[in-house]
């Protein structure tokens, strides 16, 4: 059998026949192919279609493909250019690749299943190419996939932000509650980041959204306040059992720093230790830490008040309670973090006395964004092990690979 018979049963590519194969023993082998039953040149970017070439000039491409037992394959074809109205002057596009790719489709599907299940290294190293090359792939799978249809039919969503890079470098994440998929994200924290999420889907789906989560940051909920007014703003409650988590940690950091200035510095070190005894949940305790609570609890003090308070508004929102219980409980907890007189709590008990009805319409509909944190962590570990993404984009579509909508399939099971 010919070796351009072989490779044309082998890799099937619609419209495209193999006509010559080059392999010189040492480099790729050289596949040259040619598109069959053609008559109109087609636009990488658009459906627009012409006879007319543009001019007289052939255009040389290469992609890279599968390995062949390990050595790279490279199909290589000439192709005309065409005048589109659009986008100019540009090569016409070939069924096998995506425009201004230099791989082919199969060869970027594979990549992109990889990257949401190994690290850059076993990436890189598996398939040859450099990681910045990962990236821009994971933008043109990401790009060919993701349509407008998911902004269709919206009910409840979940905002919140995530750190994708040191030196405070943030991302703005949409989750859809009733898919538990990152829909949306850009770079940015702040009013206008979401502004652009709401100026992307247009006034008609605006209009489905019924509920939004989130923290009790000013910048989403002014954005949310002006371009779906209709839509019920969900204050989080994790974020207001964290808020006495922090009050908590501040009232024990205050303790170490005056235990400090004593000349017994393992007095100092006692509260220093005792820190993930206090803030972590009385379920999740090790037998020392559980030990060393109970000696705090006999001890009393500022300190184990301030523990109270944090585990009270916990349970308050982790027991199933009727939405009138619920919010009479935070009233009068609002009230005692005041009364107690240490400064984090009054600070948090004045906090959520201004999302009262954000927390109301949070326990009312039983929205949070639990689901939502699970995706962040979930996203936090794959940009932990994909350092080298350099630009939000690139990021921005290793999360949809893995977090949103899109379906990565190995091109052995399509």
């Amino acid at each position: 059998m010919r070796a351009t018979t072989l490779l044309n049963r082998v890799l099937k590519f619609s419209g495209t026949n193999i006509t010559t194969v080059e392999f010189d023993g040492q480099g790729p082998v050289i596949a040259t192919v040619k598109l069959t039953a053609r008559k109109k040149l087609s636009c990488p970017h658009c459906p627009f279609t012409t006879k007319a070439a543009y001019d007289t000039r052939w255009a040389e491409s290469t992609w890279r493909h599968l390995d062949l037992g390990g050595t790279p394959l490279v199909l290589k074809m000439l192709r005309r250019r065409l005048r589109c109205p659009e986008h100019g002057v540009v090569v016409q596009a070939v069924p096998f690749a995506r425009p201004n790719a230099r791989f082919t489709r199969d060869f970027e599907d594979l990549v992109a299943w990889l990257v949401t299940r190994a690290d850059k290294s076993s990436v890189s190293a598996f398939t040859r190419i450099a990681w910045r090359t990962v990236g821009a792939i994971c933008e043109r799978v990401v790009e060919e996939q993701l349509d407008d249809t998911r902004f269709e039919n919206l009910v409840s969503l979940g905002v919140d932000e995530i750190s994708w890079k040191k030196h405070h470098n943030y991302l703005t994440l949409i989750s859809d509650h009733e898919t538990s998929t990152i829909l949306w994200g850009a770079a940015g924290k702040n009013a206008a980041t979401l502004d652009k999420f709401f100026t992307e889907i247009g006034p008609e789906n605006t209009q489905s959204i019924e509920a939004v989560s989130m923290d009790m940051g000013a910048a989403f909920i002014k954005s949310v306040t002006k371009n779906a007014p209709d839509a019920a703003i969900c204050i989080d409650p994790f974020h207001c059992v964290q808020l006495a988590t922090n009050a908590l940690d501040a009232v024990r950091r205050a303790f170490w720093q005056k235990a400090r200035e004593l000349p017994d510095q393992a007095f100092a070190k006692k509260y220093k230790g005792n820190r993930w005894a206090l803030l972590k949940n009385p379920g999740k305790l090790t037998d020392m830490q559980d030990a060393t609570l109970k000696q705090m609890e006999e001890d009393g003090g500022e300190l184990w008040e301030a523990y109270l308070l944090k585990e009270s508004l916990r349970e308050v929102f982790a027991g199933d309670l009727e939405t009138e219980d619920v919010m009479g409980m935070i009233s009068q907890w609002c009230y005692a973090a005041t009364a107690s007189g240490m400064a984090p709590f009054m600070k948090t008990g004045a906090t959520l006395r201004g999302h009262m009805e954000g927390i109301y319409q949070a326990v009312t509909r039983k929205i949070s964004n639990g689901k939502h944190e699970g995706l962040n962590n979930k996203i936090r570990t794959m940009t932990r092990r994909s350092y080298g993404f350099h630009s939000p984009e690139a990021t921005l579509a290793l999360i949809m690979l893995a977090c949103g909508p899109v379906t990565t399939r190995l091109p052995y099971h399509k």
